[in-house]
């Protein structure tokens, strides 16, 4: 056998080699279980000022690495499940390209004077830029509403907002509760803030800054967000009376309904006089129609 046969040979071999640890560390990442502190120096403290426990991540998908307590995983093209989405129980609540599945709180349809679907998102339209009717004033609006209602979920998405801007996304929802109690079609449930932090208003109140949960609890204060124009990356997690709101990568608001810490939270806020407004049920996902312009995509749910 010549030198070059010897030679091209070897290479064959070392990169099956090389393959084949990579399949080795793939397998070993997605079955096993990997615990890692959910407190720390980057981390939420719980609602009682106690340090949390150790959280378990049972089967890390393929390629998702941990920095500091926090989750990296390499997404695919936007408004689009990876293979490992798919078995794992994921669905597109946006598939870039039509509403489906979608309609306005309080409507058949949705109100697409308020909201459009653009370059593979869906944009909320500013007030100013809202059609006028012939008496001058703006066409009827409202919230962006799932069709279908989720209980126990994990909900992740993306959002880029305007300069000063706000908006959010709603969270067990009753329609019947929203359309008696805000007759603008506005959604009544929890909220994931979304905020320019930088300039708008509300950054002077901690739990009106985005990520947070909107006038309860403040998200933790290390938390990274993208400046205005770029793609934050938002997931919540609710599961029985536990809740979590991640940003960019890392858990920024973690609470139990039902506790007296989250109790007397819900005294002191605005839903204070809204009956049931705390009761936990299978409620709609809502898209908030805020005054401001904002980006949606890679909107995507799983059943808990």
């Amino acid at each position: 056998m010549t030198p070059y046969y010897r030679s091209a040979l070897a290479r064959i071999a070392l990169a099956r080699r090389i393959a084949l640890a990579r399949l080795q560390l793939a397998s070993f990442l997605f079955a096993g279980a990997t615990t890692f502190a959910t407190c720390g120096p980057r981390m939420c403290p719980r609602l009682d000022g106690s340090k949390c426990s150790p959280a378990v991540v049972k089967g890390l998908p393929p390629g998702a690495s941990m920095q500091q307590g926090v989750v990296e995983i390499p997404a695919g093209p936007p408004n689009t499940l990876t293979v490992t989405e798919q078995t794992g129980g994921w669905r597109l609540l946006f598939d870039g390209r039509t509403f489906d599945g979608w309609r306005g709180l309080g409507y058949d349809s949705v109100p697409t004077a308020h909201w459009k679907i653009e370059n593979g998102t869906i944009r909320k339209l500013a007030d100013g830029q809202v059609p006028r009717l012939a008496d001058g004033q703006p066409a009827a609006g409202g919230d962006l509403m799932t069709r279908d209602t989720f209980r126990d979920f994990e909900l992740t998405w993306e959002w880029k907002i305007s300069r000063a801007g706000n908006s959010g996304v709603k969270y067990n929802v009753s329609e019947e509760i929203s359309m008696a109690g805000a007759p603008n079609h506005a959604a009544l449930g929890f909220e994931y803030q979304m905020l320019d932090d930088s300039l708008h208003e509300d950054n002077k109140v901690p739990s009106h800054r985005a990520g947070a949960l909107y006038d309860l609890i403040p998200p933790n204060p290390n938390k990274v967000l993208a400046p205005v124009g770029e793609w934050n990356a938002s997931r919540i997690v609710f599961r029985g009376n536990h809740g979590e709101h991640w940003l960019n990568g890392r858990k920024v608001v973690d609470f139990d309904l039902g506790t007296p810490v989250m109790d007397s939270l819900l005294k002191a806020s605005k839903y204070r006089d809204i009956k049931g407004f705390a009761d936990k049920r299978a409620g709609h996902i809502v898209l908030q129609d805020h005054v401001d312009e904002v980006f949606f995509r890679s909107i995507k749910i799983r059943r808990l």
